[in-house]
């Protein structure tokens, strides 16, 4: 799924200053997530990707996801930032 890049950043920022991450299992088109203020739809793929990297954990309980960031990701997130500035 294409995201854009300033979205795609913003969840990664997020992600990276707390280090975890949840969402619930909704993927419709208007939900918006509660932290980010971006599609819910946008937060899930994206941290599915970060995912089959292997970058993130995922956890899935009650109908929402958790992800938490591990030291790959953790590397991988300031990598990203560096190349953005």
């Amino acid at each position: 799924m294409l995201i854009p890049t300033q979205i795609r950043s913003k969840i990664y920022e997020n992600l990276f200053e707390s280090g975890v991450m949840t969402a619930k299992k909704d993927v419709r088109p208007n939900t918006i997530h509660a932290e980010v203020k971006v599609k819910n739809l946008y937060v899930i793929k994206a941290l599915q990707s970060l995912k089959s990297k292997n970058l993130v954990r995922e956890q899935f309980a009650w109908s929402s996801y958790y992800w938490f960031l591990n030291n790959e990701g953790i590397n991988y997130l300031r990598e990203v930032s560096l190349l953005s500035l």
